[in-house]
């Protein structure tokens, strides 16, 4: 149906040397075919970026955790607070 065109991702350039080839005197007079180089796949680099990944997550982890730490102690207090307060009410009252 609809689909988007996508750019064309611009080559990237190969980080392996190319083969040096050397032009040698044919031995003998019949035509061999070229032999093909063999086709090399890009593997994505994920390295550098599954350690940053991972450190990325342990840290929002952590102070997640934290938050919710400080969060259930913030509950905490003001139940305490608003039980002393109607404690101390009902014995002024007296």
């Amino acid at each position: 149906m609809l689909r988007p065109k996508l750019p064309q991702a611009p080559a990237l350039p190969s980080p392996f040397a190319t083969p040096v080839q050397h032009s040698h005197a044919p031995v003998c007079s019949c035509q061999h075919p070229a032999a093909p180089a063999p086709a090399r796949r890009v593997a994505p680099s994920i390295g550098l970026g599954a350690g940053a990944v991972a450190a990325v997550v342990t840290v929002g982890v952590v102070l997640t955790a934290l938050l919710t730490a400080v969060a259930v102690s913030a509950v905490s207090v003001a139940i305490a607070a608003v039980v002393l307060r109607s404690l101390l009410r009902d014995h002024n009252r007296r």
